[in-house]
């Protein structure tokens, strides 16, 4: 049976983290399901995989937790586990933004549904934004969208702050849809936005894995890849794998057309990272490749195959 992955989050108070924390690290650890769940005050985050039975026992702790009854969930399979540790951690954001001030349960702007999302941004004078990092953008995006190049999402803020005119620089305020993988980030976005002023403004229901999950290959406005922060590294439509991999130098995605570069090598470096690394690291990493080959023939996980980006 293939492992089942499950991505969700909801925002709504949370009080005792810590204990929380104890409860979930528990119900995962103890029937082998991997992935990371972060809590905070302002609600849970995170992606877990795991057999069917353990993974419905972790989502019922999930569900009895507060405001949680009816968290929605993205679900999709791999053939293989796609996680090398189960982290339960507690942090000042589920999203880091970095703008405290902001009510993402009170504020938010509109919900899309997948289904309704062409309609949405075929509309004239819909401004798309997606408020994913370039490096996910450069796998894959909705057509027409703007890419603020941002390297963290705490850095969405001041690029809005940046290019509000250029944005907004009109009579009557503009219809905003805003998109991310998994429908998280946007929704933060949009309570932001709201924030600074801003009403006609949309989010995209469940992110782009309810989209290419929902809409038809022949129908959809995406192109490319969608890139998830998991071993799969990228899903295209109905979320099969797609074919990009990852660097484990530098831990950016690399496309199939990449992959052919003389400057890639597996388990050392690609094209983004070759001149920034040293002769020395490469050693390291070839090292590190050899013993995760090593650990991979002996049928066991070799953790130290994925290190932090950076």
């Amino acid at each position: 049976m293939p492992v089942r992955i499950v991505a969700l989050y909801r925002f709504t108070p949370m009080e005792d983290c810590a204990a929380i924390r104890a409860r979930l690290a528990l119900a995962c650890c103890a029937r082998g399901v991997k992935g990371t769940l972060l809590l905070a005050a302002e609600g849970i985050n995170g992606t877990i995989a795991g057999a069917d039975e353990a993974i419905d026992h972790v989502l019922a702790e999930i569900r009895a937790l507060p405001g949680c009854a009816d968290i929605e969930t993205k679900e999709s399979r791999a053939p293989d586990m796609p996680f090398h540790r189960m982290k339960v951690r507690i942090k000042r954001e589920i999203v880091t933004m970095g703008q405290p001030h902001i009510d993402p349960l009170g504020a938010r702007g509109h919900y899309v549904a997948p289904q309704d999302w062409n309609m949405l941004i075929d509309q004239p004078g819909t401004i798309l934004i997606d408020t994913r990092n370039d490096y996910e953008v450069a796998v894959g995006t909705f057509a027409g969208a703007i890419d603020p190049r941002t390297k963290a999402f705490s850095d969405f803020p001041a690029w809005f702050a940046a290019h509000r005119a250029e944005l907004l620089g009109r009579e009557r305020p503009p219809r905003i849809a805003m998109f991310c993988t998994g429908g998280i980030r946007c929704e933060k976005a949009t309570a932001f936005l709201r924030a600074e002023g801003l009403e006609d403004v949309h989010h995209l229901k469940g992110g782009i894995l309810a989209y290419l999950e929902a809409v038809a290959p022949e129908q959809s406005r995406w192109q490319g890849e969608c890139f998830v922060f998991d071993e799969r590294v990228a899903v295209g439509p109905g979320l099969e794998p797609g074919r990009h991999i990852l660097c484990r130098a530098c831990r950016m995605p690399v496309s199939a057309e990449r992959q052919s570069s003389a400057l890639f090598v597996e388990g050392i470096s690609c094209p983004a990272c070759h001149a920034d690394r040293t002769d020395r690291q490469r050693e390291g990493y070839a090292e590190r490749h050899r013993q995760t080959m090593l650990a991979e023939a002996r049928g066991v996980a070799h953790v130290g195959a994925t290190p932090k980006r950076g």
